[in-house]
């Protein structure tokens, strides 16, 4: 029987080493989702989280979202693949994208040939890559983060109206072939909007960076901050966050000789209304609202330089801002038992709080000045415990993608799985 040449044959080995190192070493991934940078919310930072440490990692990233123009978007070691949007009523900064309507995305989406789909919305985006994921036969993994519930309450005001609401997010979750959960609290509250299936809990990783002292210093130059305690607040203006509790706190501090600086950075739907109660209270003198910050050295810089950040919401799962807040070693204020205070032991990386304005305001009077001392450890306890760094994520991430996409491969191939 005549055999190949040596040369020949290692030549083959080599090739198809080669090209199975690549199957099995680089992926080609879409992160979609409704909101991305430069809008500074929670979902977007985790986006662009997964698809800098993804890319770094060497693989191919996308992120699909609706087109912004809130400001410039580039420099990114990943591809931005946009579609048409309309603006949100009340929340301006955000577009409902409608990719239907959008041909140069159908051009553009029709030349990346993708290996993996990550959903992180069970909205327009998210049945994009539904879409996507049917037509490409490629796997599709869906994350829960917020209580949608809430949202559909809010805006429409009927309960059976708002359960419908919750119950089609669950359906959309059912389609998945895997779903993620960033904390086991955000996962019962999937479960409780009718899905039934696994869920696996991956966590939201953090940006690790040192506290810069020049940020500090040039931020209590721009909003003119004085030497009292700095209390601050990121993210939306929008009553949802518990935000009233936090104003009636400070009022509260204010009357009994207590004077503190509360920095509400964020924009939303009831930012007027929130002037009006912030006059209402008589605390003008004591509260900066900054609106949007994109700027990652400003919001860092109000992060270094508060004493404590006030996040008492009850609707937020896993809220990036208690990072970022740790990753500068400022402790946070939190609801008891809330999905935000998972992972926060009262007095050791934080404080917990009672769901009302004069425990909060108690916690923050004993924090900022019978005990403030203690503070400064507290936050470095916040630093070393709670921010994971996005690179400790993604390894266990990739591991779940490379095992979805094999499984897809040989479910198509019609081989079993031997565990």
């Amino acid at each position: 029987m005549d055999t190949l040449p040596s040369g020949y044959m290692g030549l083959t080995l080599i090739c198809i080493l080669r090209v199975f190192g690549q199957e099995i070493n680089k992926m080609r991934i879409g992160q979609f989702t409704d909101s991305f940078l430069p809008i500074v919310d929670g979902v977007g930072r985790v986006v662009y989280g997964y698809a800098d440490a993804l890319s770094r990692r060497g693989h191919e990233c996308y992120v699909i979202t609706p087109i912004s123009d809130a400001g410039f978007r580039g420099k990114y070691p990943f591809d931005i693949v946009d579609f048409y949007g309309v603006t949100v009523p009340e929340y301006t900064q955000y577009k409902m994208g409608i990719p239907a309507w959008d041909i140069h995305y159908h051009e553009r989406i029709k030349t990346i040939k993708l290996d993996i789909i990550h959903v992180h919305s069970p909205f327009r985006s998210g049945f994009e890559g539904l879409r996507l994921s049917k037509k490409m036969k490629i796997p599709l993994v869906g994350t829960f983060h917020s209580k949608y519930y809430e949202d559909f309450l809010q805006a429409l005001k009927v309960q059976t109206l708002a359960e419908a609401g919750a119950m089609m997010v669950g359906d959309f979750y059912k389609k998945c072939d895997e779903v993620w959960a960033v904390s086991d609290i955000s996962a019962e509250a999937l479960k409780s909007y009718g899905y039934k299936g696994d869920i696996r809990i991956m966590r939201n990783g953090t940006e690790v960076r040192k506290p810069d002292r020049k940020n500090v210093n040039y931020v209590k130059t721009l909003f003119n901050l004085d030497d009292v305690p700095v209390i601050l607040f990121v993210g939306q203006m929008n009553w949802k966050k518990n935000i009233q509790k936090v104003l009636e706190a400070v009022s509260l501090l204010d009357r009994q000789g207590y004077k503190t600086k509360l920095i509400l950075a964020g924009q939303g739907p009831h930012t007027e209304e929130i002037k009006r109660k912030i006059t209402e209270l008589n605390i003008s003198d004591s509260v900066e609202m900054t609106g949007h910050i994109s700027d990652v050295n400003i919001l860092d810089g109000l992060y270094g330089l508060a004493e404590i950040l006030a996040f008492p919401s009850l609707y937020d799962n896993s809220p990036m801002v208690v990072r970022e807040a740790a990753a500068m070693m400022t402790p946070s204020l939190l609801v008891r038992s809330s999905s935000a205070s998972e992972g926060i032991t009262d007095g050791y990386n934080g404080y917990l709080c009672e769901d009302n304005s004069k425990d909060i305001a108690s916690v923050l009077k004993r924090v900022l000045f019978e005990e403030k001392n203690g503070i400064r450890q507290v936050g470095r306890n916040a630093q070393m415990t709670i921010p994971v760094s996005w690179d400790t994520v993604i390894e266990d991430v990739e591991k779940c993608y490379f095992d979805l996409i094999r499984m897809k491969k040989n479910k198509r191939a019609g081989r079993k799985e031997y565990v």
